[in-house]
């Protein structure tokens, strides 16, 4: 059984992957809102902590309560799209705080624990967007471009601790994430949450070593 850290947990991907894990390990489930937090993880038995990624402290501090940590699943993200001078100033610091800022610190907070047990596994979902630029996502793909690198630097940086940091890039998902932002989107071809919970559970079962760099999912681009 292994202790799995999930960001963005309460809905969408990160709840998918959540139940599919939850009957073989211990699974946190994570999020900033209380209520719908705390009705996702009655719904699917696994425990669950209030927090928000872009608050380094509260990070440190839910890691610290938690424990020694197998698998740490940086899922949180929220959408944007428009040109560039349409988008919200507020709005584009949010997203690159949560999408971008949220991953580092939660790996910078989990990596310290990992070492000295000298392994652990860093699944990063980054999506399409972080592999393909389109025109009027500048500010969505330029959050996700960020975490590609970041993936890369520290599955080099984090090898020699037996750790292993695998970068996941499914395409358009099957969740409320567009909706959130009152974005309406056609996803009867997009992919089923249930589908990218299972390789993340094959994921899993390998090796930490040995775990497969990059996980491509593609569908429909976003």
């Amino acid at each position: 059984m292994k202790t799995i850290l999930i960001t963005g947990g309460s809905d969408g991907l990160g709840k998918a992957m959540a139940t599919r894990l939850a009957p073989n390990h211990r699974v946190i489930i994570l999020s900033p809102d209380e209520a719908k937090l705390r009705e996702a993880a009655q719904a699917i038995s696994c425990d669950y902590k209030v927090c928000d990624v872009r608050d380094y402290a509260q990070v440190e501090k839910t890691v610290g309560e938690v424990g020694a940590i197998d698998c740490l699943i940086n899922n949180a993200g929220i959408w944007i799209e428009g040109r560039l001078e349409d988008n919200d100033p507020t709005y584009i610091h949010q997203v690159l705080e949560v999408n971008t800022l949220g991953v580092i610190n939660f790996t910078r907070a989990v990596v310290p624990g990992m070492k000295q047990q000298t392994s652990g596994l860093i699944i990063n979902v980054i999506s399409q967007a972080g592999l393909h630029a389109k025109a009027e996502r500048s500010v969505y793909t330029a959050s996700k471009w960020a975490i590609t690198g970041f993936t890369k630097a520290m599955q080099l940086e984090l090898a020699p601790f037996g750790i292993g940091v695998t970068g996941l890039y499914p395409g358009m998902l099957k969740t409320q994430m567009f909706a959130k932002v009152g974005i309406k989107k056609d996803l009867d071809k997009a992919l089923d949450t249930e589908e990218v919970a299972k390789t993340v559970e094959f994921m899993l079962s390998l090796d930490p070593r040995t775990t497969l760099p990059e996980v491509g999912l593609k569908s429909i681009d976003y």
